[in-house]
């Protein structure tokens, strides 16, 4: 399987399934999305920010069709001026490249210094894919075993309106 063995090792660990799904290279959504064609997922863009300070870090979750506004983000988030996270700050963080962001990259945030806001209406469906810290894959999870994955990943995480 193509993605961080690291990661399947923790799923197994703790006893999160998913479906596999072996792609070529998707650093987009535009990309993914062709290859996800037929799958009955709600398939995700993940964005890292950075606030204007660089000592808090957020990872942003919505639907790969919704449009969101950074502007508004902030307003409603309340978290000051944000930016997008450097490739450094992704590598640093959450040992993550540029084009594979997800939060399956938790695993490697030890300090759980990354705070993840998903939008709320991700709630409605009942599986969810990302990457599995590279491009070249997607899992598949039903929601309820993602929100395992969160609970089990230490993080602090909410659902909120996002667009």
């Amino acid at each position: 399987m193509n993605g961080d063995p690291k990661l399947y090792k923790i799923l197994e660990e703790w006893q999160i399934p998913f479906e596999y799904m072996e792609h070529p290279p998707a650093p987009t959504i535009e990309i993914a999305m062709q290859y996800w064609e037929g799958h009955d997922a709600t398939h995700c863009k993940n964005i890292f920010f950075r606030n204007h300070k660089g000592n808090r870090h957020y990872l942003v979750i919505i639907d790969c069709h919704q449009t969101l506004s950074i502007s508004d983000l902030e307003k409603r988030l309340k978290q000051g001026k944000l930016t997008f996270a450097s490739e450094k700050r992704l590598q640093k963080y959450l040992n993550l490249t540029p084009g594979s962001v997800t939060p399956l990259g938790l695993i490697n945030d030890t300090e759980n210094h990354v705070y993840v806001f998903f939008d709320k209406n991700l709630l409605n469906g009942k599986r969810i894919s990302f990457h599995p810290n590279i491009n070249t894959a997607s899992l598949i999870f039903e929601l309820d075993d993602f929100l395992k994955f969160m609970k089990n990943v230490g993080n602090d995480y909410e659902f909120t309106e996002l667009y």
